[in-house]
């Protein structure tokens, strides 16, 4: 029998609300839902957002489960009845884990519930989660809570429930052996077996697991031996363990050998799998000891699956992020060169950027040279595209640097640093603060070395080209509408350097994708074998192009890309009669020195130096755009939620306040994350 809690009619007084117990079948499976309703109705916060609140009811609840032992008795029973008259299996074998579904019918399918949402059967354990936490963002609070409330609510009512029930044991039995056999299929995936030199090896700890699963199994319905149990399901735990191995191996192969969207969506979907089955194995080991900080981590994903199970945006942005991570590993290899440890590096990136800065001042006299051809605007823009194409890629080939190109590479750079130095567990925040000090002291060298060549090279060759030619470059009120579309508040240019900083991440996320496909691909070492080329140029040439496809094509898409957004930008705002166009700092720095030298220095001191801001902060929010979002992409990715360390903001300050000259040039000894700490 088991005691449910229901409220009493309210008296006069709005405190002397009492319970009362009424006596309960253990059959009666809706009362004891009903219950279970009743009971996240008071721990619910008013407002999803409110954890303070869900934690403080939370709190309440567990003391009286505390002091009340008829209550704890009831929740207990309650819980038992719904795991003996519902199906437990699909809440373990598909909830919360990535659909074996394509992309196309998954999406289509999500649509479609969006709109009618589908039925679940009432013996469906995953229809009581949808009972109980009704409403669609109760995960916010069940994840906002501090987990150590739901370790004592879930070791409070003994989760590891009496597994003596022959039902219960039956399901999970069966729920083990599904997840199994779909890990072993996807354990024989050419996406996990093609990068071993002896297949055998590759495929062994998949069907191991297999093996010792349909033992246990076979064993138990046989005759239950408690010691033979344990050996075999601690022979399954070590077995899944080595599956855990063989998929870091392909991880840490990555950077090496690149990947596919269809690789990384397998490797994701067996280590979702694998973590099921440990909290399967766990219940099943029966040795009183169960693992709550994994079954927590299963609660909270069933709970928002449920609550956000039709959301067409968390779905794309889910496997969106599994695309994101592979560019984001391979712009961050990019990144890493962009970063600057020593002064040597620092000194060595500022003679770069002045080289880059040298290429754009032509370009800005090309490209305004370019704009005095009249004619059909696509052409125009084809030209323009051409000219900042053929610009980039030359930066690239001369080895100059363009400091607004850099943080795309090195947010996923900056990303890759809280993935690679851990720290009991969790992100080194300490070596995190160590590496956003070099990419600060790192851009400003870029925009330094930049700024300084552009401005006075670019108003020289304005100078050469009157001298030569007689006419200047641009003059009159075309100089001065030069000026005013870099003006920071007369004109859209701010707005624009956003567009143009969308410009650059995306010009960012087409290299890592081309870098990616080259590496996983094995595009160098198909040309290379390829009997038309082969047998058409030497080996000395040969050479060079497989050396420029590994190291150089995806920069050359990127290039090639930027070029053509920057480019053609115009020409979607005259299309559609919008406000439309892109503001780069070098480029408008170059604009500006044309415009200065037009208009023979006559322009107001004021308006002058509010311009030169302008440029500056055209500058800066190119950066801010393009290095946020690449920065967001590399993270989100990668599984990991600043949010969760919000202690980070407080480190990176203390540093800033130390150190200060640390963010804008190097130290003469390289600081480590233990300085930090003193």
């Amino acid at each position: 029998m088991l005691r449910i809690l229901t409220r009493k009619k309210q008296s006069s007084t709005p405190d002397s609300t009492k319970e009362r117990g009424i006596v309960l079948s253990l059959q009666s499976g809706n009362r004891s839902v009903d219950y279970l309703v009743e009971l996240v109705r008071k721990i619910r916060p008013t407002s999803p957002g409110n954890i303070e609140e869900a934690e403080k009811n939370f709190q309440a609840l567990l003391f009286r489960l505390q002091d009340d032992k008829s209550l704890l008795f009831s929740l207990r029973r309650s819980l038992l009845t719904q795991f003996l008259r519902t199906d437990l299996i699909p809440a373990l074998t598909e909830s919360g884990l990535i659909s074996s579904r394509g992309f196309v019918q998954e999406l289509s399918a999500k649509i479609k519930h969006k709109v009618l949402p589908a039925l679940k059967r009432r013996d469906d354990f995953l229809y009581v989660i949808e009972r109980v936490f009704y409403k669609k963002k109760d995960y916010l609070w069940v994840e906002g809570m501090d987990s150590t409330l739901w370790e004592k609510f879930f070791e409070l009512i003994g989760i590891q429930i009496n597994m003596s029930e022959p039902q219960l044991i039956k399901q999970l039995q069966s729920a083990l052996q599904i997840v199994s056999y779909r890990i072993t299929t996807l354990g024989l995936e050419k996406e996990i077996t093609h990068r071993y030199d002896d297949v055998n090896d590759a495929v062994f700890p998949f069907i191991e697991q297999n093996r010792l699963v349909n033992l246990f199994i076979e064993r138990y319905n046989q005759h239950y031996n408690s010691d033979e149990s344990k050996l075999i399901l601690g022979n399954l735990a070590e077995a899944l363990h080595n599956c855990r191995q063989s998929l870091q191996w392909i991880h840490d192969q990555r950077r090496v050998y690149g990947t596919s969207l269809a690789q990384t969506y397998v490797v994701k979907r067996v280590e979702q799998l694998i973590e099921r089955m440990f909290i399967i194995v766990d219940a099943l080991d029966m040795n009183n000891s169960f693992n709550t900080e994994r079954f927590i981590q299963y609660f909270r994903t069933v709970i928002r699956n449920e609550n956000r199970k039709n959301s067409v945006k968390e779905f794309l942005s889910e496997n969106l992020g599994l695309l994101a991570y592979q560019i984001s590993e391979h712009s961050g290899r990019r990144g890493e060169s962009y970063i600057t440890t020593t002064r040597r590096e620092y000194w060595s990136i500022l003679k770069s950027a002045m080289g880059g800065g040298f290429i754009i001042s032509f370009i800005a006299i090309f490209k305004n040279l370019l704009s005095k051809v009249t004619g059909i605007p696509f052409w125009q823009g084809m030209l323009f595209s051409a000219n900042y194409s053929m610009g980039f890629i030359l930066i690239q080939e001369s080895g100059s640097t363009l400091a607004t190109k850099q943080p795309a590479f090195t947010a996923s750079a900056v990303a890759s640093s809280l993935d690679s130095e851990k720290h009991n567990g969790k992100p080194d925040l300490y070596n995190l603060a160590l590496t956003v000090a070099k990419v600060s002291r790192s851009q400003i060298a870029s925009f330094i070395g930049n700024l300084i060549i552009v401005f006075p090279l670019t108003y020289l060759l304005a100078w050469l080209f009157h001298w030569a030619t007689g006419m200047k470059i641009a003059e009159g009120q075309y100089a001065e509408k030069m000026l005013l579309n870099q003006h920071p508040w007369q004109s859209p240019a701010l707005l624009f350097a956003c567009f143009t900083g969308f410009f650059l991440f995306l010009s960012g996320i087409i290299a890592g994708y081309v870098e990616n496909y080259v590496v996983y691909g094995k595009i160098a070492e198909r040309v290379r074998l390829n009997p038309i080329i082969k047998n058409n140029i030497s080996e000395k040439k040969m050479m060079w192009l497989v050396n420029y496809i590994n190291n150089s094509l995806g920069g050359l898409a990127g290039n090639i890309a930027l070029g053509f957004f920057l480019g053609m930008a115009f020409l979607v705002g005259h299309i559609l009669g919008i406000p439309f166009d892109i503001r780069h700092i070098t480029i408008s720095a170059g604009n500006t020195a044309i415009a200065f030298y037009g208009l023979d220095h006559n322009i107001p001191l004021a308006y002058g130096l509010t311009v030169f801001y302008g440029v500056l902060l055209i500058g800066f929010l190119n950066f801010l755009i393009s290095f946020g979002l690449a920065f967001y992409v590399a993270v989100k990715s990668r599984g990991i939620r600043l949010k969760d360390y919000p202690e980070f903001l407080g480190i990176l300050f203390k540093y800033l306040r130390k150190h200060p000259s640390d963010f804008i040039r190097p130290h003469k000894t390289v600081r480590s994350a233990e300085e930090l700490l003193t």
